[in-house]
């Protein structure tokens, strides 16, 4: 009965991972088509003034805080495995 429990549970993490990570290369592919539009709208509208570059500065800003919430955590060192040592910390210093 546990390892049944067990098993689901990491199959539904899993797929919520996954969902995730697809949410995330959805959200670059259409950044990715939004700059090469803004671009191209800003340099056939108004070719002497780039101000695009407003629009590409947020929209990167916003694709690396979307990175950094699917991939980040991680990588910077603040995964689950670093809650799980941070909470046996805090329970050894308790004792």
């Amino acid at each position: 009965m546990d390892t049944k429990y067990i098993e689901e549970k990491k199959y539904l993490a899993a797929k919520k991972r996954l969902k995730e990570i697809k949410g995330f290369y959805a959200h670059l592919l259409v950044n990715i088509l939004s700059i090469i539009i803004i671009v191209s709208v800003n340099l056939i509208f108004s070719p002497y003034y780039h101000w695009f570059w407003f629009a590409v500065v947020g929209i990167c800003i916003a694709t690396f805080i979307h990175w950094v919430v699917v991939f980040g955590k991680e990588t910077f060192g603040f995964g689950k495995d670093w809650e799980d040592k941070k909470i046996k910390e805090y329970l050894e210093k308790k004792k």
